[in-house]
């Protein structure tokens, strides 16, 4: 009985220290649940603003895209009112010239006539009695008189001439000076334009720049890079299937100028073909060549444009097929002079230097691809642009 006794106050005590145990083991398996679902908050925040990021990065991009194409338009119609003003001014200006010299030729006429009026006014009646007393044939003295009579009317008659020109002369330099003015206030319209374009531009750039840079550092860069080479593949890809049916042939083909072809423009090497793009692997698949703004870009070589608009990454894009399954890239343009379905020949102006797609710095991305492979424009480039 009394060892019975002894062993109850063991096992209460087991039995109080099992208790304590499991509420410790509870307790602590509680506080590790809590931890991860702290983790698992913290990743799906992560996670999610992720995904809010690349939504804006995406939305903002497809404005971008809008707003540059939008850009190019009103600096390729700035452009064409600046040639038609030049035009107006050079009319203008060859106006002028002829309306001081029909004003000369005016100013002779005039001259000619007054002598003629004055020597008839000397004459006066007169002549008629010194041909007759002189004994000189009548019919020579009606055929001077008529030959004086022709003169002074075709000298009316060109005077009058002379001066409906100048009218008509003065008539088209008011016009042509309605022109001009209308010009230039179409010119300082079309440049508030692009000021105000730009400065949204600068400010989607700024917003852009700063959502990338946040990007990068949460680990999207790497996937944004890669989806735009996929995009860019899935392009090609779609258009070398199209462009099947369509095929560019030539008498001199592209793979014979392999080594002596012309770069399409001079610029400074900012990324070289094959030169690391980002951790993880990627590389550039083109150069980068920076140039001012403006600045022609020529085709690589005769060939027909297969696209020609905006594409994520690249800004304004054009791609020209050169058959043989080749086609040359050529992006972040600033404007694009040639139009889906357009024959280019080599050294053709297709495009100028710009900063689209969210450039920090105006550049042209050239790339060289034979179907779905990138290959070294280097090969085949050897030649810098005339006058460059």
């Amino acid at each position: 009985m009394k060892q019975q006794l002894r062993f109850w106050p063991l096992l209460v005590l087991a039995l109080f220290s099992g208790i304590a145990l499991g509420a410790q083991d509870s307790a602590s398996a509680r506080a590790k649940e809590q931890e991860l679902e702290q983790v698992r908050d913290r990743i799906s925040g992560l996670k999610r603003s992720m995904d809010s990021r690349a939504a804006q990065r995406d939305s903002l991009g497809a404005e971008l895209g809008k707003d540059e194409k939008q850009l190019a338009i009103t600096r390729s119609e700035l452009a064409a009112i600046e040639a038609d003003q030049k035009k107006s001014r050079t009319k203008k200006a060859a106006l002028e010239k002829e309306l001081v010299s029909r004003e000369a030729a005016l100013e002779k006429e005039v001259q000619l006539l007054a002598a003629q009026v004055r020597a008839a006014y000397t004459s006066g009646n007169q002549e008629r009695m010194k041909l007759l007393l002189n004994q000189q044939d009548p019919a020579m003295l009606g055929r001077m008189m008529r030959y004086y009579e022709y003169l002074s009317r075709y000298r009316g008659d060109n005077i009058k001439a002379v001066t409906t020109s100048i009218a008509e002369l003065a008539k088209l330099r008011v016009a042509a000076a309605d022109e001009e003015e209308r010009l230039a206030a179409l010119v300082d319209e079309r440049r508030a334009k692009v000021a105000e374009l730009d400065k949204g531009l600068k400010q989607r750039r700024d917003r852009l720049a700063s959502l990338q840079q946040k990007i990068r550092q949460e680990g999207g860069e790497i996937e944004r890079l890669q989806q735009q080479e996929k995009d860019l593949a899935n392009l090609l890809a779609g258009l070398g299937d199209i462009m099947a049916d369509y095929p560019v042939a030539s008498d001199d083909p592209f793979t014979s100028h392999k080594g002596r072809l012309t770069w399409p423009l001079a610029g400074e090497l900012l990324h070289d073909f094959g030169q690391p793009r980002a951790s993880g692997g990627l590389k550039w698949n083109g150069v980068v060549l920076a140039a001012p703004r403006g600045r022609e870009v020529h085709s690589l070589y005769h060939g027909r444009v297969v696209f020609a608009d905006w594409l994520a990454g690249l800004g304004l894009l054009i791609i020209v097929d050169h058959g043989e399954g080749y086609m040359s890239l050529y992006g972040h343009n600033d404007t694009l002079l040639k139009n889906n379905g357009d024959w280019v020949a080599p050294g053709e102006v297709i495009a100028t230097v710009g900063d689209s797609g969210g450039q920090l710095r105006t550049s042209l991305y050239f790339e060289l691809r034979q179907g779905a492979t990138p290959i070294n424009p280097r090969t085949w480039i050897t030649r810098k642009p005339k006058g460059q």
